[in-house]
């Protein structure tokens, strides 16, 4: 009996192995977290009853950035392991054929997506076995940019804007005004990164330092904006008193041009007079009756 119970146990294996089982994969965690720059294992590990002469693992990613767009990370096909163009250097199997987990190294905020881990065993019977994870690359906010738009006289309006390009998780965004009190300002999101402050009929009490504040738990970062509001009425009596003194000077030149003018011909006139008086005299001295019988003597 011992003998035919360990046959049939022999024949049940044999059986089994020759039927095959579909490989099957586990994914022991389905969402990673890594720091920028840092390195991360893609755990992905399989069972196959077949030999591994003919293992086929295939690892994609679908980025966050393109949905659409998925595209090959890292193959290994019977014994050789091909890596995508764009991660040379940067990705690696841990250790194939044993596991199919693979390391990347430098992350990138790029590299944030969702991975597949495809593992096909011939002879192995039925679909390959496919295991997915989420990646996800966490970054400090980048500095922010903020700029002002629109009119910054008495009356006007202006729209405050402050943007971030990058940031995991998103940013929280706030807008402050510093002087002379610190009060919080309420913010239009633009999307994620972006967000600005509306200010109507703007007044001198307006005038002051606003400052944009963006914060994740990995750091914060801030820009600022100096506001002037200028007066209108200030401005225009500010002018008029401009033009006043204008026409002042003008008048003040034009009467010492005059009486540069009037001196200018009065001594002119004078020196013309003496001139005619000497050669009047010149004249009687010279035709006077006693010279002439003088000069007939």
């Amino acid at each position: 009996m011992e003998g035919l119970g360990l046959c049939v146990i022999t024949l049940l294996i044999s059986s089994a192995f020759q039927n095959g089982h579909p490989v099957r994969v586990t994914v022991r965690e389905t969402s990673v977290q890594v720091l920028r720059g840092d390195s991360v294992l893609l755990p992905c590990s399989f069972v196959t009853m077949a030999t591994l002469s003919r293992l086929n693992i295939i690892w994609t990613v679908t980025p966050l950035s393109e949905p659409s767009s998925p595209s090959q990370v890292i193959v290994y096909d019977r014994g050789q392991v091909i890596e995508s163009p764009s991660l040379i250097g940067r990705v690696s199997f841990r250790s194939v054929p044993l596991s199919a987990d693979i390391v990347l190294n430098s992350t990138r905020l790029s590299d944030a997506g969702t991975y597949r881990c495809v593992v096909n065993n011939p002879p192995e019977p039925g679909v390959p076995g496919i295991g997915e994870l989420s990646l996800t690359i966490l970054a400090p906010p980048s500095s922010p940019l903020c700029l002002w738009d629109g009119r910054a006289d008495e009356g006007g309006s202006i729209s405050l804007s402050c943007s971030v390009e990058e940031g995991v998780p998103v940013p929280e965004l706030r807008w402050d005004k510093l002087e002379p009190d610190q009060i919080s300002l309420p913010v239009n999101k633009e999307g994620s990164l972006k967000g600005t402050v509306r200010i109507l009929n703007i007044s001198a009490q307006n005038s002051g330092l606003y400052r944009c504040t963006v914060s994740n738990p990995l750091g914060t970062e801030a820009c600022s904006v100096a506001l002037s509001v200028y007066s209108t009425s200030h401005g225009a009596a500010g002018i008029l008193q401009a033009v006043s003194l204008t026409l002042c000077m003008a008048l003040v030149l034009l009467a010492l041009l005059a009486l540069v003018l009037w001196f200018h011909r009065s001594g002119h006139d004078r020196k013309w007079r003496e001139e005619g008086e000497e050669e009047e005299c010149y004249n009687e001295i010279r035709y006077t009756p006693e010279l002439l019988r003088k000069s007939f003597v």
